[in-house]
């Protein structure tokens, strides 16, 4: 615990603070790097964790909902993730436009590599009071809320939760109570009941739509929602929208009600840590009977958005969350790894692209958050990874899929040519990024044998975007073989990056088949380019302060000693882009101003397909 020294010199008293150890109950846990996210640009000036999928469950879609989640809704937020039964299972909240404001239900999707989602269907419909019962006064509708998704119960079923409220205030005496359905190993669900009502409140079976779960006629159901009831650290998740009146659940005293989104885990030492919004964390050694009061970590810079904390499959442990102070620009998302579950360090980018924002809507803040992996107990997917999602602007859904263990460095030299990659698989060692009208994927182009990495685009406002990290070198040696579907359409923009994202070297198809270089602030055209034709690149990069670089196109040098467009002292990422460099929006971007849907939004464009191959990286 802290302590408050008084030193005296002569008749003046001076206080010295002392502190405790690092992982005791006064710091749970710190982070020692001295990284720190730079507000300018989404990414942040991060290095990347290498090999970092990011794919689109979700694009939102007002004028075609059948093209998204058949209502339209664009207010799309708060995800958990499940593995159970050999499939992914994934829900979050959907509103119509505004977050906190009726209708509000709960979708579900499922995926059995978490590249490749169903159809969301809803798993929590609209509440609707029993006839008679009168929304409060102050109120004004219901909606749908959940800070805790699954519980996978002792006998392996798959029980999905969530809570009903009043909008616009769900939590405290706004909250009617949490309902429970079974999740059916063929996809089906069982009946909702509630398995708690709110302590604030007179909510029971008489007034409600969904009768208790003690009803229920499956014994092995009613089993299930004890098993989880008794469980103190899975209810520890409910925290904030139902704080505990009745101190049944929630062993923190006062200091509760200030805490929001409990993640937690266990140390090697077995005890549990804690985590909370804001960087608010505690210990308990207990399994969650009794809790530490709850501290704030001085070492971790966040807003509202949540911090998520788990042990992963190679032994060690990981921090996701956004390390900004401001609450309405949430970018972008990290990763910081240890291992003992104290210590943190290497601060690097899980998610640092933030598209335009397509729909206004209440308190719809930008980037990526609300991240959640999947719980301890909630399922253990096949492969070496770290599985996480959130949601980007409050508006669409996304996973990532992050490579252990977690690194930044690359060493030796690269030889990618994707032919024994499976289609539509992962790509080791490369940062995908792949929205659902961007998609990036190991395509059968020009054959099943000899295989290529696509990036195809017909998303009006985003784009595909594959980066391969190398090792650190000033002199770099690229080759690699770019095939164009198109000359009329879209683009690919070819970036050399430094650690910090900066782009000495650039070059760029654009649609109208002309090949560009950037040569110093001047923008070079190497040559025309057409279909059906590939095109054997190198790329020679002396990445120094006053460095250059050149290019040769099928033996042809068409540019020599260009300058480099900014001043760096090394480079190590290759990265391929269907669209232009964006840093929009930024901090300076309105968030709050209402404003018309984005022109097309909710149209594809044409699409542009783009194929990469034979990609050799020699870096000194």
């Amino acid at each position: 615990m802290n302590k408050l020294l008084i030193l005296f010199f002569g008749l003046v008293a001076f206080p010295v603070m002392t502190f405790a150890q690092t992982g005791s109950i006064a710091e749970p846990v710190r982070y020692v790097g001295g990284e720190i996210a730079d507000p300018t640009v989404h990414d942040g000036k991060l290095r990347l964790a290498v090999g970092v999928e990011n794919r689109q469950v979700l694009r939102a879609n007002r004028t075609h909902p059948e093209k998204a989640d058949n209502f339209g809704w664009t207010y799309n937020h708060a995800p958990n993730i499940a593995y159970w039964n050999n499939r992914f299972f994934l829900q979050y909240i959907s509103g119509a436009i505004d977050e906190h404001v009726a209708p509000v239900h709960t979708m579900l999707s499922t995926s059995p590599d978490g590249r490749n989602w169903s159809r969301p269907q809803v798993v929590f419909p609209e509440y609707k009071a029993p006839a008679g019962v009168k929304i409060p006064e102050g109120y004004t509708g219901y909606m749908m809320h959940q800070r805790m998704g699954f519980y996978v119960a002792p006998d392996g079923r798959l029980l999905v939760l969530g809570f009903y409220g009043h909008t616009e205030h769900p939590f405290g005496k706004g909250g009617i109570g949490r309902v429970v359905r079974e999740v059916y190993k063929d996809g089906s669900f069982g009946p909702i009941y509630f398995i708690r009502y709110s302590s604030y409140n007179e909510w029971n079976e008489s007034n409600t739509s969904y009768p208790f779960y003690t009803k229920s006629t499956d014994k092995g159901f009613v089993v299930a929602c004890k098993s989880l009831l008794a469980d103190k650290l899975m209810t520890l998740q409910w925290l904030d929208e139902d704080t505990g009146k009745d101190n049944n659940y929630f062993p923190l005293g006062a200091a509760r009600d200030s805490l929001e989104a409990t993640s937690f885990y266990h140390r090697k030492d077995g005890k549990v840590v804690f985590l909370w919004k804001k960087s608010m964390c505690a210990l308990s050694d207990n399994e969650g009977a009794t809790v530490s009061h709850p501290v704030k970590a001085p070492t971790l810079i966040m807003p509202g958005g949540k911090n998520w904390g788990q042990q992963t499959k190679d032994g060690r442990f990981a921090m996701v969350y956004n390390p900004i102070a401001t609450q309405e620009y949430r970018y972008p998302l990290i990763v910081v790894t240890g291992d003992d579950g104290i210590i943190y360090d290497n601060m690097l980018v899980v998610h640092g692209e933030v598209p335009a924002r397509r729909f206004f809507g209440r308190w719809k803040d930008f980037g990526p958050n609300y991240t959640r992996g999947i719980v301890e107990g909630n399922g253990n997917p096949p492969g070496n990874d770290m599985w996480l999602t959130y949601s980007v602007n409050k508006e669409d859904i996304w996973v990532s899929r992050v490579p252990l263990s977690v690194k930044y460095e690359v060493s030796g030299e690269v030889h990618d040519n994707f032919d024994k990659l499976e289609i539509g698989g992962a790509v080791p060692d490369w940062n995908i990024y792949a929205p659902q009208w961007a998609p990036v994927n190991i395509a059968p182009f020009p054959d099943s044998k000899n295989k290529s990495l696509e990036l195809s685009d017909s998303d009006p406002y985003d784009y595909a975007k594959a980066v391969r990290v190398f090792q650190t070198g000033t002199n770099v040696k690229l080759k690699l073989k770019i095939y164009s579907k198109q000359n009329d359409t879209g683009m690919l923009r070819i970036d050399v990056n430094d650690r910090y994202g900066n782009r000495p070297v650039r070059l760029w198809f654009d649609e109208n088949g002309n090949l560009y270089a950037q040569d110093g602030n001047t923008p070079k055209l190497l040559k025309k380019y057409v279909t059906g034709k590939w095109y054997d690149m190198a790329v020679d990069v002396n990445a120094t302060l006053k460095g250059d670089y050149s290019v040769v196109i099928n033996g042809e040098t068409v540019l020599k000693n260009a300058q480099l467009a900014e001043a760096v002292k090394s480079v190590e990422r290759l990265s391929f882009c269907t669209g232009a460099y964006r840093n929009k929006p930024d901090r300076t971007t309105p968030n709050q101003q209402v404003s018309p849907p984005l022109t097309g939004a909710d149209e594809q464009v044409q699409t542009a397909s783009f194929y990469i191959d034979d990609v050799h990286i020699i870096s000194k």
